[in-house]
């Protein structure tokens, strides 16, 4: 028998969740039982919270991560133009938080087990690490903080990379579900569930395979070089004489992030002309990924992975001994910057 659990967390979108529900539950009535659904939680039963208007659902049991068959986890439903505790990326990485970042990447490691998502709900394991260099789409005002993560971003409705199935949209449960179904249970199945509904999945699914279309083209390092001479970026001179007297020493700075202040000691200086900079968090240092002069700011990109993965990208000013910018990571609202000269 096929298990399906459909995870569920404060703030859940409920079209994420029960669109693959009923469909699920209209297979199991095709393929007579040969599949059973539960709505569970990484805490247990319980009842749950939506996001829409905070609707009550009742989850029966708790995520088991060993359970061979189909997990599959929604995204969240909140304010999209916000920014604070009601806003989808601050559910989510509330979500993130708990124990159902652990259970998942203890899933993902199973042979029998599909991990499924819907619209963030790959933004949601991809926050958490889990998604590093794995192909993944979700909705599209999060495919730059996709991104970001570290993982890589499909722009396509379905994207089926073995044990990992996301979707993008909201109603791209049903084509997630149908899909699964139709891959686990055969097209017969699908069909008639697919006829049911009056409903027919849409778009391709993608898939690493195949020929690679010709218009893939990849950007070179000399064609980077050639956009930072076009910028005026390359005038040794000026990057040194506007670091030594702005951006160049050791810096004290605070990020307040949406879900907390992080404490970052920034190194930065000037080498053979060439920018260099580094942070320093607790006990992990990394290097400045491609730091740029633009005019009279200082712009690079920076992997953290505390408090959660994501790749950076800065663009700061400098006077005298204050440094003040913003961090950004695709829609995560942007984390602001302030520091101060200590060397």
């Amino acid at each position: 028998m096929l298990m399906v659990q459909i995870v569920l967390f404060d703030g859940f979108d409920l079209l994420d969740a029960l669109a693959p529900y009923e469909v699920f539950s209209a297979a199991e009535i095709y393929a007579e039982n040969a599949l059973s659904i539960e709505l569970v939680t990484a805490e247990g039963p319980r009842s749950v919270a939506s996001g829409t208007k905070g609707l009550i659902i009742e989850a029966s049991g708790r995520l088991n991560p060993e359970q061979a068959g189909i997990i599959l986890i929604p995204g969240a439903s909140g304010d999209p133009t916000g920014e604070g505790p009601d806003s989808p990326p601050a559910i989510l990485s509330r979500a993130m938080n708990t124990e159902l970042t652990g259970m998942i990447g203890q899933a993902l490691e199973q042979k029998d087990i599909i991990v499924a998502t819907v619209c963030g709900g790959s933004l949601l394991l991809a926050m958490g690490g889990l998604l590093e260099s794995r192909p993944a789409v979700t909705h599209h005002m999060g495919m730059d903080a996709l991104g970001a993560t570290g993982a890589t971003p499909v722009r396509a409705r379905l994207v089926d990379n073995g044990n990992l199935v996301t979707g993008g949209g909201v109603t791209s449960g049903l084509d997630v579900a149908l899909y699964l179904v139709e891959r686990e249970l055969g097209p017969r199945i699908a069909h008639a569930v697919e006829q049911l509904f009056e409903y027919e999945r849409r778009g391709t699914v993608w898939r690493e395979e195949g020929i690679m279309p010709s218009s893939h083209v990849a950007v070179t390092d000399e064609e980077t070089n050639m956009a930072m001479n076009k910028a005026g970026m390359t005038n040794t001179e000026d990057i040194n004489s506007a670091m030594e007297t702005d951006f160049n020493g050791d810096w004290d700075t605070t990020i307040a992030t949406p879900v907390g202040k992080l404490e970052v000691r920034l190194s930065i200086a000037i080498r053979n002309g060439i920018i260099q900079g580094k942070a320093t968090q607790g006990d992990e240092t990394v290097e400045f990924i491609t730091p740029l002069l633009q005019g009279n700011k200082l712009t690079w990109s920076l992997r953290i992975t505390k408090p959660m993965r994501l790749n950076l990208k800065f663009e700061v000013t400098a006077d005298g001994y204050q440094m003040t910018g913003l961090a950004r990571a695709g829609i995560l609202p942007a984390s602001k910057l302030t520091g101060k000269r200590v060397f």
